[in-house]
């Protein structure tokens, strides 16, 4: 950590290069797929996953698209309800009115998963 660095900058860091690692792992991409991706070295993701390299404010929206998640997630901020649903909006939206309700009753039946017979309008009354 340099000296103009306050440690409260070193460890966002540090969390956010962690989170950028964990979110290529669990989609299953390798450094180099990210790589790619950016058009940047492999040793350039190396370097942003140990939090030695900033990532550009294009970069950051790129990596939040390839990881599907949202660039607040990427930063650590606190996710709204939009943020949450937003990668399923974009998953369903293509999908037909039939389709969709389809994905609802799934998505009920997992609401109630553990309670037979609950589903989530059951809930909210």
């Amino acid at each position: 950590m340099s000296m103009d660095e306050p440690e409260s900058d070193a460890s966002e860091q540090i969390a956010f290069a962690r989170r950028l690692r964990e979110a290529r792992e669990y989609i299953g991409l390798l450094q180099e797929d990210v790589a790619t991706a950016l058009d940047i070295p492999r040793a350039s993701v190396s370097a942003i996953e140990s939090g030695k390299r900033r990532v550009s404010s294009l970069e950051l929206r790129r990596l939040g698209r390839l990881y599907r998640r949202p660039v607040s997630w990427l930063l650590g901020e606190k996710s709204t309800e939009a943020d949450m649903n937003a990668p399923l909006y974009r998953a369903t939206e293509a999908l037909s009115d039939q389709d969709k309700e389809q994905v609802l009753r799934f998505a009920e039946f997992l609401a109630g998963a553990g309670r037979p017979g609950a589903t989530r309008a059951e809930e909210a009354e």
